[in-house]
């Protein structure tokens, strides 16, 4: 991989390789982060609001109207 240049505002661009590897698009949030003593760009992925809901139907034992109603408060 070629070596890259900072520039006087401290700014690098990152190779194309490596930003079709990691998937990033203008706009994506990357962080630097220290493992053993180097440091890795990995790309910030925000969580999904629905990640707290997977599986939730699957561990309860009430139909889905029962549920929807308890949900809504009734």
């Amino acid at each position: 991989m070629a070596g890259m240049t900072i520039t006087s505002k401290g700014q690098v661009t990152i190779p194309k390789a490596v930003r079709d590897r990691l998937g990033l698009r203008a706009g994506d949030k990357v962080e630097f982060v220290e493992k053993d003593g180097k440091f890795v760009l990995e790309k910030d992925v925000e969580e999904s609001p629905f990640d707290k809901w997977v599986g939730y139907l699957g561990k309860r034992e009430q139909t889905p109207d029962e549920i929807v109603e308890e949900m809504r408060g009734r």
